[in-house]
């Protein structure tokens, strides 16, 4: 099973990686910079104008914030953020950046499948199926649902939240590369 960030191991790994700089409060109603993104960005990065993400627009160091933050809500606004995200391997009502990172690999077996297991989850859990692609195959990222479709809802919740910050993270992170590369 592939390296799951949790909220016990301190977000060693990949949330260790990405360095945010601290912002000024007032940043955000006055546009923002790319170390501190506007509540417009955060409701891009988290794919949706949640409470959530009113909540962090206002918290200085947001990205920081919301490794802790996630974890703090009540269940209703847990499942409401996560439910913002498109599933692995919907092809319609996705954003750009959602488009990017799903990628064009359509074998129709594995978005069947995709679709398949994406249901079960949901039933079983109450909450979509969030996680890290970071460009990798569809067809891996089944065998990760497949693993974690029947983990307890408790840990897929808290393993969905830290997945759902860490898609956040490095989208702020690669959009900042990207302003550099241009």
């Amino acid at each position: 099973m592939r390296d799951a960030v949790r909220p016990e191991a301190g977000f060693a790994g990949r949330e260790a990686t990405f360095g945010m700089r601290s912002r000024d409060p007032e940043e955000g109603a006055r546009g923002g910079t790319r170390g501190s993104p506007t509540l417009e960005e955060l409701a891009e990065l988290f794919e949706g104008r949640t409470r959530f993400v009113e909540r962090l627009a206002a918290a200085p160091d947001p990205l920081d914030r919301a490794r802790t933050l996630v974890h703090e809500l009540p269940l209703d606004e847990k499942r409401e953020i996560l439910d913002a995200h498109p599933a692995i391997g919907q092809r319609t009502g996705l954003s750009a950046r959602s488009t990017a990172e799903q990628g064009e690999d359509g074998d129709p077996a594995v978005l069947e499948e995709l679709f398949r297991l994406n249901a079960a989850y949901e039933a079983r859990h109450g909450f979509r199926f969030v996680v890290f692609v970071n460009r990798r195959p569809k067809a891996e990222i089944l065998e990760v649902l497949r693993e974690r479709v029947d983990n307890p809802t408790e840990t897929e919740l808290e393993t969905a939240l830290d997945e759902l910050v860490a898609i956040a993270r490095d989208r702020w992170q690669s959009a900042a590369h990207e302003e550099v590369s241009d």
